[in-house]
């Protein structure tokens, strides 16, 4: 049994599913999909001046007369086919699968006990999380659930505040109803004052605060059993480096509950806890998760990447990330040892639409070619070779412009696989990264079948045929002489 100290938890041992499955899906949704307008539209439609405001007060009226409570009645997902997503999900690749359980907005995607605005009681009227597992465990494949709560207290702040010009200039926002005081936090006495600086921190120190979020955290463990368990914050609540069992008491006996739950069910802990502090201490008691971004070489410990099409919510305005860009996103990640997980947007009535399902119909194809380069696959002594690479910095995404001298590398069952990241305007490959006594045997392009090849000092010459099998990362499963 796991004890709610460092000393405990940083003897967690990562389950070998998560090294196994590479891809997942995630659906980041609830009422905030509503005015499809983008991401942190409950907080900005309460920031005069933004575009989500001027978009909440021309659609449906100030937010002093019509605020987020009134969106949260709004969200019906009429059309939601959690069974039919899941066939579509797991035909394009993904082997596990994540749910949000609630965003910064603090509406919660099941029934709970501490909170009436859930998606049970109002809205829906459905159990959006429990849909989704049932709908997972068609498939066996691992359930996850992330939690945004953590740092709700100190986001959900500017509800609290009022127009500072124009005709409805000093007039409190809803969050100021004391009616529904419960559903916008008691965090009245951190508003900024005209002219002060906003006292912005991620992570509130409010303890009453803590002992909410841990008994949600706890509802959630007893209920819906996740194999995974995401926070969108470092581990809750100290917002320093230190690990120190006090500081982050309220965290470790949330992932401590977890894991000793998992426990009790398969006799070994089967689950995974992910957070986004990269202090090697507060980090091992799971896996580090990296938002929109990766890491420059293999971790020795697995870790998640993760990233969206688009924005996290549904934005009618949103660009996508191409097929091609998605699939260059996932084999760096796995040749750094990671598993990647993307969020496909769906619309307020649970849909998604024509552009997403055509990625998911690429992915699937794709993986029809590529997939055993990718599930079970375990980093190799280098993640690639070549003079591109993607861009590590912050939130910053770009698709990369590959060279012909550009292959992420993993390997299994005693082969080789090098992706071919350039997949277009060549007809030969070279290799440089075998050492002296690496004698290949054969190699074989997968979607074509064997190729030839030439192996000199130094370097592995591999002819490729005049269509490549796909348009995206081509794979080379590369033998070897015992």
């Amino acid at each position: 049994m796991y004890k709610a100290t460092f000393a405990s938890l940083t003897q967690f041992q990562c389950p070998e599913w998560f090294r196994d499955v590479k891809f997942g899906i995630w659906s980041h949704w609830g009422p905030q999909s509503v005015p499809m307008c983008g991401d942190w539209y409950a907080r900005n439609m309460y920031i005069q001046g933004t575009e989500q405001y001027e978009y909440h007060l021309r659609t449906y009226g100030h937010p002093s007369k019509f605020g987020y409570k009134d969106i949260c009645g709004l969200w019906k997902a009429e059309h939601f086919d959690p069974e039919g997503l899941m066939e579509k999900y797991y035909r394009a690749g993904a082997r596990f699968f994540v749910a949000q359980a609630s965003h910064h907005d603090h509406f919660f995607n099941f029934k709970s006990r501490y909170n009436r605005f859930n998606s049970v009681d109002m809205g829906p009227g459905k159990d959006i999380c429990g849909l989704w597992k049932a709908a997972c465990e068609k498939y066996h494949m691992p359930f996850g659930l992330t939690e945004h709560l953590g740092a709700s207290f100190w986001w959900w702040k500017d509800n609290k505040g009022a127009d500072s010009y124009g005709p409805y200039a000093g007039v409190p926002y809803d969050g100021n109803d004391p009616a529904y005081r419960d559903f916008y936090h008691d965090n009245y006495e951190h508003v900024a004052g005209p002219g002060e600086p906003d006292p912005w921190i991620w992570l509130t120190q409010n303890r009453e605060f803590h002992e909410y979020w841990l008994k949600v955290m706890k509802e959630l463990i007893d209920n819906y059993h996740p194999d995974l368990l995401y926070s969108d914050s470092s581990l809750p609540f100290c917002q320093g480096e230190d690990a120190d069992d006090e500081a982050y008491r309220y965290g470790l006996e949330a992932v401590a509950y977890l894991y000793n739950a998992s426990e009790k069910i398969h006799g070994r802990n089967q689950a995974v806890y992910t957070q986004k502090n990269r202090s090697e201490n507060i980090y091992k008691v799971g896996a580090l998760d990296i938002e929109r971004s990766q890491l420059h070489g293999i971790s020795p410990d697995p870790w998640m990447s993760e990233t969206c099409i688009g924005g996290w919510f549904y934005d009618r305005k949103a660009k996508y990330k191409t097929p091609h860009h998605i699939l260059d996103i996932l084999v760096d990640t796995v040749s750094k040892n990671g598993t990647f997980l993307l969020n496909i947007l769906q619309r307020p009535d649970g849909t998604i639409d024509e552009e997403a399902q055509w990625i998911l119909e690429e992915l699937a194809e794709w993986f029809a070619i590529n997939r055993e380069a990718v599930y079970g696959t375990r980093p190799w002594r280098t993640a690639g070779e070549g003079h591109a690479s993607v861009v590590i910095d912050g939130f910053r995404e770009e698709q990369v412009a590959w060279d012909d001298d550009d292959f992420r590398f993993v390997q299994k069952d005693g082969k080789l696989y090098a992706y071919v990241m350039k997949s277009t305007g060549r007809r030969s490959t070279v290799i440089t990264s075998l050492k002296a006594g690496e004698q290949v045997s054969a190699v074989r392009l997968l979607g074509h079948g064997p190729v030839g090849f030439c192996q000199h000092p130094g370097a592995l010459v591999v002819d490729l045929p005049e269509k490549l099998p796909t348009a995206y990362a081509s794979v080379l499963e590369i033998g070897f002489h015992n």
